[in-house]
């Protein structure tokens, strides 16, 4: 079937009358990545919310088809698993991060972050993890919230509320000590200023818990570690009591060990991390969200010309920890700190992830079956197979050959209805 009149198929579909798109579909790609392999000669069945099959063509009668979707030279895969957005913040280049938190209203937050949740979906992210809201109260919990409504267009979020730091350490800063400025996250100190707030987030309906394990408070400003070890196990302690993970923004080692050894679950950023961190981290079974687009925006901000000048150092850096966290085995969370850089442009962190040496698969498995394991949602997404939230996406072509073909969307699917065509 020739790709305009695929299109226009999908566009016919999409055009129906929503109790239409109730019935079994029938999806025949080139081929299915599952979240764990590639197949081909497969199909996917799905009915109303659900994948009711997923296997080689020959297991289903297709006769109990009441639409039938022929999809030549193209991959399904699970909807994609973004793991460090910021859905409340847009690019550093457009607003500096403290004239965000200063200087928007939150009515102008939401109102870009409806915009921004919109982008990632159509960019084939159906669930998405925000790490804070950045200044903005529980926004993103209202947000969660009206795209589980269907008031809104979104991926499935799960989000942290107001990320916990430590008195002192937090933006934004260098004002006169009379002036008081709201801060991008929550001040607690010790352990039952921690317990109160982390019991009082819980009570906000926040989906994990994020702390800032470290902060650029050091001597001239480097980054140096926030919190006692036993300050970040209390807040993990109270935080697991509920039900919840701890994430750690951590980027030297010594924030990093502290966060580990208290059990936080991922570990975002770690920049600084040395081989003893990585082994460590494999040891406790700490995921890595590495973000390098982040990195890679802020120093074409700052007036790097990609693939003109030289690599800076701290591209060159980011880029030798993060071969050696694939050599030390640390499992990789896909997630680029979208937000500092365009939503949409999410799938630039895989392309990233690859080009410093990550196999294509490996990316695929992390942007889907990896992080749903890690974000503990793996019995609802992350995989395609009989009984899983059908949340899928077709690709043109082989993202497992070329990453970049995750860009080629032809058609978002969340919760069985057709989002994209």
């Amino acid at each position: 079937m020739k790709k305009a009149f695929l299109v226009a198929v999908f566009t016919l579909i999409a055009a129906v009358p929503a109790d239409a798109q109730e019935g079994v579909k029938l999806f025949r790609p080139a081929r299915v990545f599952d979240g764990e392999q590639m197949h081909t000669e497969w199909v996917v069945v799905v009915e109303s919310r659900h994948i009711i099959y997923a296997g080689d063509a020959s297991g289903f009668d297709e006769t109990g088809a009441g639409q039938i979707f022929e999809m030549e030279n193209s991959t399904l895969l699970p909807g994609l698993i973004e793991g460090h957005s910021h859905i409340l913040l847009h690019p550093y280049n457009e607003t500096t991060w403290d004239d965000q938190v200063l200087k928007e209203s939150e009515a102008e937050r939401v109102a870009r972050a409806v915009n921004h949740a919109r982008n990632s979906l159509m960019a084939g992210i159906t669930t998405m993890r925000d790490l804070g809201s950045e200044g903005a109260g529980y926004a993103d919990v209202g947000i969660r919230d009206s795209i589980n409504r269907g008031i809104i267009p979104g991926p499935r979020l799960l989000v942290a509320g107001k990320a916990i730091v430590a008195t002192g350490s937090y933006g934004p800063k260098g004002f006169h000590e009379g002036v008081d400025v709201p801060l991008g996250a929550e001040t607690a100190d010790g352990y039952d200023d921690l317990v109160r707030v982390v019991r009082s987030q819980i009570g906000r309906n926040i989906d994990f818990v994020k702390v800032y394990a470290d902060y650029r408070w050091g001597p001239d400003g480097t980054a140096a570690a926030t919190f006692t070890q036993s300050e970040l196990a209390t807040i993990v302690e109270v935080a697991d009591s509920s039900g919840r993970a701890v994430v750690a923004h951590a980027s030297t080692a010594e924030a990093m060990k502290r966060a580990i050894l208290a059990g936080v679950e991922t570990i975002e950023h770690g920049d600084g991390a040395t081989r003893e961190t990585y082994k460590l981290m494999r040891e406790h079974d700490v995921a890595l969200c590495p973000t390098l687009a982040a990195g890679d925006a802020i120093a074409q901000y700052g007036g790097w010309k990609k693939g003109v000048d030289p690599e800076p150092a701290r591209i060159t850096a980011k880029r030798k920890s993060f071969t050696e966290a694939l050599d030390a085995g640390v499992t990789i969370c896909f997630g680029g700190d979208v937000g500092v850089y365009p939503h949409g442009d999410n799938v630039r962190e895989l392309e990233m992830m690859v080009e410093y040496g990550m196999d294509a698969d490996d990316a695929l498995r992390s942007a889907t079956s990896i992080n749903a394991d890690l974000f503990r949602i793996a019995d609802k997404v992350g995989r395609i197979s009989k009984g899983m939230l059908a949340d899928m996406i077709a690709v043109q072509g082989d993202p497992t050959s070329d990453i970049s073909a995750l860009r080629n969307i032809e058609v978002v699917i969340k919760d069985g209805k057709i989002v994209r065509q």
